[in-house]
């Protein structure tokens, strides 16, 4: 008999699996899935206070305590602006006040005059205030006595700061002199080497205006780090205590409060007392 001839099937070959990698399959789905609901989460965080008063999430207990803060805040407004009867009145701004009708810039509280404005023009040593060109015309258009600060950013070049504030800052007879405004301790400097760039920002801006700069800062700031060693400047110091009733001697300018409501202004905005009338005022600003 013939045999029968047996057909081997071939070795089945094998391949090796592959280890899913972190990043492929549903790995990789649930961390971009994760990834974007941190994101989400985050952004919702960090602007919950906006969220909050679009969505009308605040509680009547939360509207209720900011109302009564305002109100407390008022009396107190009132209080310091009957105690300095005669002395010229302003505000200062910046891009936080959004657009400002300048038009209708003319009373604090519906009550007392407004004489002039400070206004941002520059941050640090490349930032321009989105709003000191409106704002400086505008407050001009409005016969406003006028006056530009710098803020000061203690870790970059004093001098380079102090370039910029020239190139966009333009004072003409009339306007008050310009300001530096410190209120920051530096991170990657000392105390000492933060003095020896004010001096050069001030000397500098002093060289181009031909005019002494003045010096803004919180009182606690000023008492520590400036009233000493920067007493040929004239200050103009914050302090919105309730302890602090009256403008002291040797201030020029006093910011007594951050939370006053003034015509053509949409929400809080910080008040001026100037140590002198109006007339002495003038006196003070370029000639």
């Amino acid at each position: 008999m013939r045999k029968k001839s047996v057909k081997r099937k071939p070795p089945v070959r094998r391949g090796t699996k592959k280890k899913a990698s972190f990043f492929s399959g549903k790995v990789l789905r649930f961390a971009i899935v994760a990834f974007f609901m941190l994101l989400v989460f985050g952004m919702g965080y960090h602007y919950r206070n906006g969220l909050a008063y679009y969505f009308s999430f605040k509680s009547n207990k939360v509207l209720q305590q900011e109302a009564e803060d305002k109100r407390i805040s008022d009396v107190r407004n009132y209080q310091v602006l009957d105690n300095h009867e005669g002395k010229a009145i302003g505000l200062d701004v910046s891009e936080y006040q959004g657009k400002i009708s300048w038009l209708d810039v003319d009373t604090l509280e519906n009550k007392y005059p407004v004489h002039f404005v400070f206004i941002r023009a520059t941050v640090g040593n490349d930032r321009l205030d989105r709003q000191f060109r409106r704002n400086w015309l505008g407050a001009k258009s409005n016969k406003l006595i006028r006056g530009a600060y710098h803020y000061y950013r203690p870790n970059e070049n004093s001098l380079e700061q102090a370039e910029l504030f020239i190139k966009t800052v333009t004072l003409r007879k009339g306007d008050l002199p310009p300001v530096l405004d410190i209120e920051k301790l530096p991170k990657n400097q000392s105390v000492e080497r933060l003095k020896i760039g004010l001096r050069r920002w001030l000397k500098r801006v002093e060289e181009h205006y031909k005019v002494k700069p003045i010096i803004y800062t919180g009182e606690s700031y000023y008492d520590d780090f400036l009233k000493e060693e920067f007493s040929d400047y004239l200050f103009w110091i914050a302090n919105y205590n309730f302890y602090r009733e009256n403008i002291q001697e040797e201030w020029l300018f006093w910011q007594f409060t951050e939370k006053a409501s003034v015509s053509g202004v949409k929400g809080n905005v910080d008040v001026n007392i100037y140590n002198g009338d109006l007339q002495q005022l003038k006196f003070i600003t370029i000639e």
